[in-house]
């Protein structure tokens, strides 16, 4: 089974993307800040990354910098998923590491289908 760590402070977003995982046949593995996905990351084999950009502590961005700094974690793919949904903020996360980007409220099909993307 594919694991997807999930970073996400919001419990509401939290519970509807651990069933939306869950019900696409994947394994959500959840942080709920970005301490925790940064361990999680160390400890974890994943197959993909869904990273709230706002977080309390170390934000999505310092988060993701983290990860593509490290050898150990920087071929994991990582989608952004924010409710900042700005024009030019897609461009902004990919530029900064991000595969893609998913904005919230949640599209179920469009979501799916960019998970499916970069899980082989």
């Amino acid at each position: 089974m594919k694991s997807i760590l999930v970073v996400e402070d919001n419990p509401l977003i939290m519970e509807l993307v651990r069933t939306l995982l869950v019900s696409f046949g994947y394994e959500p593995i959840e942080a709920v800040d970005g301490s925790i996905a940064i361990e999680l990351c160390k400890k974890s084999k994943l197959n993909l990354i869904l990273l709230d950009i706002q977080l309390p502590g170390i934000d999505g961005t310092e988060v993701l910098k983290i990860l593509k700094e490290d050898p150990a974690t920087r071929e994991i793919p990582v989608i952004a998923l924010t409710a900042h949904a700005m024009r030019g903020d897609e461009e902004k996360f990919l530029k900064a590491g991000c595969s893609g980007y998913v904005s919230k409220p949640i599209d179920i099909h469009r979501f799916k289908s960019i998970i499916a993307e970069f899980i082989a």
